[in-house]
């Protein structure tokens, strides 16, 4: 693996920069105490090809990689982590229709979502009661002349109120009965339009952070899509699912190193402008260490998105590489946001300094596309058959 970017990765990530500069950053706050859903902002991320970074140019795409995509969530994540969520889900949803859909569905959804024309894509897997265990949903698609029927609730889908291209997990073996062995065998996924007949989408979510987002309830009251829109064939949701969840692990650590170098960087800013007896904060050594500390784990961190972001460009094994990247980014990127909130002392736990912001927004890291303790046992289990293997 190379550690320098290219030409191109360097230029996506730039332009990524530019934008969260001039466009996102001054705006954050706003978006973040009005609670205003970044529509304008995510057609400009269009135009500027960044809704499909790792999505071929036939479909609308930029077709710059995953390490470039990482980089430029990064930058888009430093300066607003909501748009950075919107940005990710949409082209998680993009490249899950370009691996698995047909010619017909990638030509009438991908570059709609790419160019923001959709606005953002939506992963409907979630539901009341299957969080982690996603093969336990109840969602039903009834199989009827034409098309399936799809009958049931989903739950926390980010842009679910927005996304004009929504990917819907649901059963098609009639409802698995609760002691069936294999439930992830009769899970498929299907391409609902947003604002689809039956399908209605709740109240958003009051949040902790990530408040420019919206993350909605839906409900499936017989909502028909066509057999066009099954996505592959049936049974192969959980494989989709599956398969889209490590790349959205690349996304989420991309998006935490992002949150976390804009608080690396103010309490960095702070430490030097404030004095304290004389000193400023960074000239005592408890502050330095502090700030050590985060530089380190920071630099950890991308490193690790880095490395799965190159392992699945490549075309390797990168499932137990995206768990470790999101799990270690996540929790680091939450220490380096306390870390920055303490350095600030009493100012860092008001509005008038961004790192309270950058605390509420990223502890929902740890939380979804598999929470904290979900990358453990995938991690566990990678390593505990790599040293059987070894052993044998």
């Amino acid at each position: 693996m190379h550690f320098e970017p290219s030409e191109e990765q360097r230029l996506i990530e730039q332009a990524a920069r530019q934008f969260a500069a001039e466009v996102l950053r001054p705006k954050a706050a706003e978006r973040d105490q009005k609670s205003l859903f970044p529509e304008a902002e995510l057609r400009k991320l269009g135009e500027l090809g960044l809704l499909g970074v790792n999505v071929p140019e036939q479909y609308g795409g930029s077709q710059a990689g995953v390490v470039a995509y990482s980089l430029a969530l990064s930058q888009v994540a430093q300066a607003d982590a909501s748009v950075s969520v919107a940005m990710a889900v949409t082209n998680m949803v993009a490249e899950v229709i370009c691996a698995f859909g047909t010619e017909e569905q990638k030509q009438k959804y991908v570059p709609r979502l790419c160019s923001g024309e959709a606005i953002a894509g939506a992963f409907a897997l979630s539901e009341p009661q299957a969080g982690s265990d996603a093969a336990s949903l109840k969602t039903v698609a009834e199989k009827v002349d034409g098309g399936y029927r799809l009958t049931g609730s989903k739950q926390w889908i980010t842009s679910g109120d927005r996304a004009g291209v929504i990917v819907v997990w649901a059963r098609t073996d009639g409802g698995a009965p609760a002691d069936k062995r294999n439930q992830a065998a009769g899970l498929s996924a299907f391409l609902v339009e947003g604002g689809s007949p039956g399908l209605t989408a709740g109240r958003p979510e009051h949040k902790l952070g990530l408040k420019g987002s919206t993350t909605v309830p839906l409900t499936l009251d017989g909502c028909f899509v066509p057999d066009s829109a099954r996505l592959s064939k049936e049974g192969d949701g959980f494989r989709i699912a599956m398969v889209a969840l490590d790349g959205g692990r690349i996304g989420i650590a991309s998006q935490a190193v992002g949150v976390g170098r804009a608080a690396l960087e103010a309490a960095l800013d702070y430490s030097k402008e404030r004095k304290q007896f004389d000193k400023s904060l960074c000239d005592f050594q408890a502050i330095a260490n502090m700030l050590a500390d985060g530089g380190m784990q920071l630099e950890a961190a991308q490193l690790l998105a880095l490395r799965a972001a190159f392992l699945k460009e490549s075309g390797l094994p990168y499932s137990q590489k995206a768990a470790m990247a999101k799990l270690y980014a996540s929790e680091a990127a939450g220490r380096i946001c306390d870390m920055a909130l303490q350095v600030h002392g009493g100012y860092g736990y008001t509005q008038e300094f961004p790192v309270e912001r950058y605390l509420r927004d990223v502890r929902v890291s740890r939380i979804y596309e598999g929470t904290s303790e979900i990358q453990r046992v995938v991690i566990a289990r990678s390593v505990l058959k790599e040293f059987s293997d070894h052993a044998s």
